[in-house]
């Protein structure tokens, strides 16, 4: 079974409502990568005029939901991805839009491997946040598990 993972962006603003709600598009959606993108609103502003770190987040934890979705979405019949924490640093002030890149931080196959064993696998994803010229503002790294279902 081949998967269309355009359609995984399209999904996700559909599934998950604040997605859908806060502008979020995706420029590129595959099993190795996703880049999403968020427009710059002021209604969405913190205190020093850059997108509020909710915000920031968000774009970057969306990024890395989608990134999980399109590496393991085989695997989601038998089990549920879940975030176990994350972590975040801000480098500089996120003025104007932004642009998430998510990659895997661990082997697709391995992963599956320790489900097939029976484990709850484990997985970080790398999420790299830049503004309209290229500089990096934040980094982001999200652990997720995939639990495996009951029967």
């Amino acid at each position: 079974m081949s998967t269309d993972y355009a359609l995984i962006g399209e999904g996700m603003k559909t599934a998950v409502p604040w997605v859908g709600s806060n502008g979020v598009e995706f420029e590129h959606v595959g099993p190795d990568k996703v880049v999403a993108t968020i427009a710059d609103d002021a209604r969405q502003h913190n205190h020093v005029g850059g997108l509020h770190a909710a915000m920031i987040f968000g774009i970057g934890e969306t990024a890395s939901g989608a990134l999980l979705l399109a590496a393991f979405a085989e695997q989601l019949g038998r089990a549920t991805p879940l975030v176990v924490t994350a972590e975040i640093s801000y480098r500089k002030v996120a003025l104007g839009p932004l642009r998430a890149q998510a990659v895997l931080g661990r082997d697709t196959a391995e992963v599956i491997a320790e489900l097939d064993a029976g484990e709850r696998p484990e997985f970080p994803v790398h999420v790299t946040i830049t503004n309209a010229d290229g500089v990096l503002t934040t980094e982001l790294t999200v652990l997720w598990t995939l639990r495996p279902n009951r029967s």
